[in-house]
């Protein structure tokens, strides 16, 4: 019996062990670390030996480096988006451009040199590469006029950038360890480090860190492996911020639009000035693009100016690109040669006309068509300007969502001023509603002001108002529902105050005040049409007027002479002076 019972135990004994080594074996790999170690070509995504990876504040950029006789390009689209958007590169003419606060730089595809204003530089390489879809521009060349620094790593090829001078999380490696693709040590390794070496923490964990080495890897570490944190400021002693002035005048600036169709129109400024009060500023609509070439059609006279003048007031012209329908504005701006021509053509007319001030009236602007042309318009205008005492005011639209891409926070930089286009909220073709309701352009007066300092700011307001007409779509329809505009045929005609005023006596109308929109607001119906209007008076003026005074902008714009009730000139210069 006994002989029978020692195999099996000898059997049961063995399996015992095996579930015991194999249990101790477990528990050694579950508690060994990995040594398996991460391919960093595949990390970076690097396909081709003439390939850098680019890592950006910390983070990896989906961008590539490339380079080319041993030296550093970059993409100009990733320069514009992440460095600097300042830098311009003309796709048609193959040039790229940069604007400092008062020089106009330019270099020529494939060239090593570049123009200061009128003198040239040798760079010692080329500049700048085209490609079928963008350019190649030298990191070098870059960094020569951005707040940044790089170094450059080897096995891969890496570049690392700072662009961002912000506080951050620092410590050094207290022991000897590793950096890993994730928390946990069956994680591949990334990169050894040694004690002593500089780290940036991303984020914090519990047991495990995400950490930037200094030569680009971006992984986790232990957290005992690390000394206590520290906060550290990132400077750049090797850039200098650039200075920006600004043409400026120290009183409150009171500007109205004086819209003119005809040389014969001229001689009535004595007459349209001395129906205002407190103006300070006559802007009149007396340029405009008139070619593909930049040149501009102009309808200015110099006894318009003189008159101003006599009277102490600045004459601002304006310049606009919608009078010709037949230009492509779009064009003229995305040509470096033609951009120059317009612009000289503007310089020209201030120069013979002896303006004050230009002030440019751009609209329709889109994203796909234009793209940062627009923008690099205003920079070299604002250049030209400056160099010759002559003030820039820009009209823009209030923030939206569709013009987004306005980058006013630059414009500020070179324009002198900005001005607030407060109007066409509701505008021919749309809805019915306010042409500017008061909390419409509350907010797009808050939202300027996150780009563009207070004293830039000019706010424009309407003189005009429109009564909107809404026909039921079916004739046997009854006007009953005033708020559901879907049933009706929609269209609306401007009036002036006065004009606007007498439709309500004639139709027997009054208006009250409209919570909602802040205006005084009226309706009636005539032969089953349904009419509606938010008046622009003075109630809606003051309104605006304090806005002014209240974020103390630089003053108010009005469009246009000749649409205004005579009472509004005193509520103007109880806010203007």
């Amino acid at each position: 019996m006994k002989k029978k019972l020692l195999p099996a135990l000898i059997v049961t004994g063995l399996i015992i062990l095996v579930v015991i080594i194999m249990g101790i074996t477990a528990l050694i790999n579950k508690y060994t670390p990995t040594k398996k170690t991460e391919d960093l070509k595949e990390y970076f995504n690097i396909s081709s030996d003439d390939e850098a990876a680019l890592i950006v504040d910390n983070e990896l950029s989906d961008y590539k480096a490339k380079i080319i006789d041993k030296k550093i390009y970059v993409d100009y689209k990733f320069v514009h988006d992440s460095l600097n958007s300042r830098f311009y590169w003309d796709a048609n003419e193959n040039v790229l451009l940069y604007t400092t606060a008062s020089d106009i730089i330019s270099a020529a595809a494939d060239s090593n040199s570049y123009s200061v204003t009128k003198q040239t530089n040798d760079f010692g390489y080329p500049i700048v590469k085209a490609t079928s879809d963008s350019a190649l521009i030298a990191l070098d060349y870059v960094k020569q006029y951005s707040n940044i620094t790089f170094k450059s790593y080897d096995d891969p090829a890496r570049i690392v950038i700072t662009s961002k001078w912000d506080e951050i999380d620092s410590a050094t490696v207290s022991k000897s360890t590793q950096v890993r693709v994730k928390g946990g040590i069956k994680s591949p390794i990334l990169k050894e480090v040694k004690k002593d070496d500089k780290i940036t923490i991303l984020d914090s964990g519990d047991k495990w860190d995400k950490v930037a080495t200094e030569d680009g890897v971006i992984g986790y570490i232990k957290r005992k492996a690390l000394s206590e944190s520290k906060k550290t400021k990132l400077t750049n002693p090797d850039y200098e911020e650039e200075t920006f002035t600004h043409i400026k005048k120290d009183k409150d600036i009171c500007l109205a639009w004086n819209q003119v169709t005809s040389q014969s129109a001229n001689s009535k400024v004595p007459q349209v000035i001395s129906s205002t009060k407190g103006i300070n500023v006559m802007s009149p609509t007396w340029f405009y693009l008139n070619d593909n070439n930049g040149n501009l059609a102009d309808i200015a006279s110099k006894d318009y100016v003189s008159y101003c003048h006599s009277q102490g007031i600045e004459v601002w012209g304006l310049f606009s690109n919608f009078e010709n329908t037949d230009v492509d504005a779009a064009y003229v701006l995305t040509h470096t040669s033609t951009r120059t021509t317009l612009i000289n053509q503007i310089m020209s007319a201030a120069f013979n006309y002896e303006l004050d001030g230009v002030n440019i009236d751009f609209e329709n602007i889109t994203e796909a068509a234009y793209g940062d042309s627009y923008i690099e318009f205003i920079r070299e205008l604002a250049i030209k300007c400056h160099n010759n005492g002559i003030s820039l005011s820009v009209d823009v639209t209030v923030p939206a969502s569709f013009n987004k891409f306005f980058n006013r926070s630059d414009m500020a930089n070179f324009a002198d001023y900005i001005v607030i286009m407060g109007y066409d909220e509701h505008y021919k073709g749309s809805d019915a509603g306010s042409v500017s309701s008061i909390p419409w352009v509350t907010e797009g007066v808050e939202s300027t002001l996150k780009e563009v300092p207070a004293d830039q700011i000019i706010l424009g307001m309407p003189f005009y108002t429109r009564i909107w007409e809404l026909t039921p779509k079916e004739d046997d329809d009854a006007v009953t529902d005033t708020e559901d505009q879907s049933k009706y045929t929609v269209a609306s005609q401007v009036y002036s105050m006065d004009a606007a005023a007498a439709q309500l006596a004639t139709n027997n109308a009054t208006a009250a005040l409209d919570e909602e929109s802040g205006q005084n607001y009226a309706e009636w119906s005539v032969s089953n049409k349904l009419y509606k209007v938010w008046l622009e008076d003075t109630t809606s003026l003051e309104k605006r007027l304090k806005l002014v005074d209240d974020n103390k902008l630089a003053g108010a714009a009005f469009w246009k002479l000749g649409f205004e009730n005579s009472s509004v000139w005193d509520t103007v210069i109880k806010y203007l002076n």
